[in-house]
């Protein structure tokens, strides 16, 4: 499994990480949503699954479901600060198209 994180990506989630000690790491994954298919999701990972893969970057375990894992595998995660919005911005190369308003994505499988 290849789930990159950016250093701002890897140091706001270390941050997130410091406010919740209870968590396990990252769960980083996709759900249907949205007109396109699939929208990221992206939270505090606070058990093992069953089927998760998990990787590690500096410390921060990366947890993936098994079917969210072939449309995510080779993802870099970063994080940008524009104004007053912060966010998470994905760059994935499974990715064949993307909806008009940001939301979610298709892959050349689905």
């Amino acid at each position: 499994m290849a789930i990159h994180l950016a250093p701002a990506a890897l140091e706001r989630v270390k941050s997130f990480l410091a406010a919740s000690p209870q968590a396990l790491g990252l769960r980083f994954g996709v759900e249907r949503t949205g007109c396109s298919g699939w929208g990221y999701v992206v939270d505090l990972a606070h058990e093992e699954r069953p089927g998760d893969q998990v990787s590690e970057q500096d410390g921060v375990r990366i947890y993936v479901d098994a079917d969210s894992l072939p449309l995510v595998d080779g993802t870099e995660i970063d994080f940008a600060r524009q104004g007053l919005n912060q966010q998470f911005q994905f760059r994935n190369p499974n990715m064949a198209a993307e909806c008009g308003c940001g939301e979610s994505f298709t892959t050349a499988a689905a």
